[in-house]
């Protein structure tokens, strides 16, 4: 694996387990100085810790306007600059537009789309100093159609596709790309509130016929991430094993 990050720094949002982990374990192992950023504040100094001297944990609530001040002023005195910002923190409750219980609704409002959007709004400065960036934001392939007994989630996941086409055009005269990334089923505690016989009937209708792994998602941060992605913005890199096809 090469280095195609060496030099740049990347914050990480939800980058303590899961999905987020990985993503913080490929952007190291390409190089990058990383910021993990999640509420599991034992799970990040962990991994951190594990990492070393390039990587750094910050406890950060996405919903929080003056906590992303704070932990992209954290991340430029660590670190001195800032490449790459990966909104990957979220959150799933399913729930029926008529029965979901409506805080649970906020709550995944504040998280998914309102932490995403902040997240692209502190970013923009840092990035502009910094000559330019990549900026990905983890949406789902429920941003991408309808799914029964998930509306609030869904509403979110779409939300984040249109930000991201929005910034995608907005940030283009400072030299930010700006791209969404939709994983479908992927092996993380997130799939432990789905409904097992769900689960089972989309890994049936998946043509790969299995479970994604956090690596696959991984691997496609870090092409959107790199130079390799240079003249891609305002895309979308489904990564489902087919699903959706």
């Amino acid at each position: 694996m090469g280095t195609p990050l060496t030099g740049r720094t990347a914050l990480v949002t939800g980058g303590a387990r899961g999905i987020g982990a990985a993503i913080v374990r490929r952007l190291h192992a390409d190089g990058a100085h990383v910021a993990i950023t999640d509420v599991l504040e034992a799970d990040g100094q962990a991994l951190a810790a594990q990492l070393g001297e390039r990587a750094r944990f910050f406890a950060h609530d996405v919903t929080d306007d003056g906590a992303w001040r704070d932990v992209v002023e954290a991340t430029l005195a660590a670190f001195g600059r800032l490449d790459v910002l990966v909104n990957n923190a979220g959150i799933y409750e399913a729930g029926t537009i008529e029965e979901a219980d409506l805080a649970g609704v906020e709550r995944q409002f504040r998280v998914n789309q309102f932490g995403t959007f902040l997240g692209m709004r502190h970013a923009l400065a840092p990035m502009r100093a910094a000559g330019g960036g990549s900026i990905v934001n983890i949406s789902s392939i429920a941003g991408q159609l309808g799914l029964a007994g998930s509306g609030a989630y869904v509403g979110t996941k779409w939300a984040v596709r249109g930000m991201t086409k929005t910034a995608a055009v907005e940030f283009a005269p400072d030299h930010i790309r700006v791209n969404s990334v939709h994983p479908g089923y992927i092996e993380t505690p997130m799939l432990g509130g789905v409904d097992p016989e769900a689960l089972k009937a989309g890994v049936e209708a998946t043509p790969l016929k299995r479970i994604g792994k956090p690596e696959d998602i991984a691997a496609a941060v870090a092409y959107l991430a790199g130079p390799d992605a240079s003249f891609v913005t305002g895309a979308e890199l489904t990564v489902d094993g087919g699903w959706i096809l």
